[in-house]
């Protein structure tokens, strides 16, 4: 309970104090494992890979597969790429490190301009801070109104969905509920896609050999998710054409491609592994890549594209490979993060 909590007037002696009424801003982002040893991955994978939004094979038939044979292997894998990225200093991971930032700068710009009534935190949908802890603290702060911002530009259900569902499940556990408002997908928002131009700008400018070729690469999901309703492959290409036609690129220049595939059935394509490999033996020398549909760099960005999708390009023929970085807590990011909270605060503030 926050320190000016206050008896309500005209209620008797004896009545629980409660906070002044404020309104809460929730970030959410995928989430983060604790350590990188066995047990902290474990725990970790386990959760994440046990999300039927994720998976959504049976239970009878995954679960076994999962807990006797993945993650009696995995965690030893993905703990020694965790620590390839680790942030020692801090001893969390750079997901963590950097969407705690981009809470405290959202906060900062937010009370320049809504004033001190708004609370923003953030939540891990897998992993601490998890989103029950979070909505508590929000809700023992006195926020009666909440806004949930999943960090997914384009909307999935395995990542959007499937991070509002945490909410509504933590929900249940209050005794008095805030009424509740969600961010949608931003895939198309001005703001972002100025703010994904300003950062390729950026961070070609400096270079001698400009690269011939800038791929998008985007986390990929089963292609029949497509056909199933799930709006992301269509959402992506959008991001990309408005991204290119804001450039002023030709559509050779800039394209997009699907990294990240699980298992054996067929996921959205191209796949950027296969993609960046036939471009090297095609002739294609110098290449760039950006991750649009992650708001925060992560171990798909920081190990998957700079370490093992660079390799695969210089082995097959490719010369020079730059990465060009999640917009984090950069200036613009934050405004675009401000704008859209705003937004979609209308009537409440």
């Amino acid at each position: 309970m926050t320190s000016n909590a206050c008896i309500p007037a005209h209620a008797p002696s004896d009545h629980p104090r409660i906070p002044p009424d404020r309104i809460g801003v929730l970030i959410g982002n995928l989430g983060t494992p604790d350590a990188t040893d066995y047990w902290s991955m474990r725990r970790y994978l386990s959760q994440f890979l046990s999300d039927r939004r994720v998976i959504d094979y049976p239970a009878w038939k995954w679960q076994p597969l999962l807990q006797l044979v993945i993650l009696s292997k995995r965690p030893f894998t993905s703990g020694r790429l965790y620590d390839g990225i680790w942030n020692h200093e801090r001893n969390e991971s750079p997901l963590l490190t950097t969407t705690r930032e981009q809470a405290e700068r959202l906060a900062e710009m937010l009370k320049e301009t809504l004033g001190e009534n708004i609370v923003v935190d953030f939540c891990m949908r897998y992993g601490n801070p998890s989103t029950e802890s979070r909505l508590r603290r929000l809700v023992e702060q006195g926020c009666r109104r909440i806004l949930f911002f999943p960090l997914y530009p384009q909307y999935s259900g395995a990542a959007s969905a499937t991070a509002n569902d945490q909410l509504f499940r933590a929900l249940m556990h209050e005794k008095w509920q805030p009424a509740v408002r969600t961010v949608p997908s931003y895939h198309d928002h001005p703001l972002y896609i100025g703010a994904l131009a300003d950062k390729i700008e950026k961070t070609l400018a400096p270079l001698e050999n400009q690269p011939e070729v800038v791929i998008a690469s985007y986390h990929g999901v089963p292609k029949r998710y497509l056909t199933e309703g799930d709006p992301y492959y269509c959402q992506c290409l959008k991001t990309t054409r408005l991204l290119r036609e804001r450039l002023g690129w030709p559509e050779e220049r800039l394209i997009s491609t699907f990294q990240s595939r699980f298992g054996r059935e067929e996921w959205l394509q191209p796949y950027t592994v296969e993609e960046v490999q036939r471009l090297a033996r095609a002739g294609t020398r110098r290449i760039a890549m950006l991750a649009p549909a992650f708001a925060t760099d992560c171990l798909e960005t920081l190990e998957e594209i700079r370490v093992e999708i660079r390799d695969a390009f210089i082995a097959a023929g490719g010369h020079e490979f730059t990465y060009i970085p999640c917009l984090n807590a950069d200036d613009s990011h934050i405004r675009m993060m401000a704008d859209i909270v705003r937004t979609n605060l209308a009537g409440w503030v």
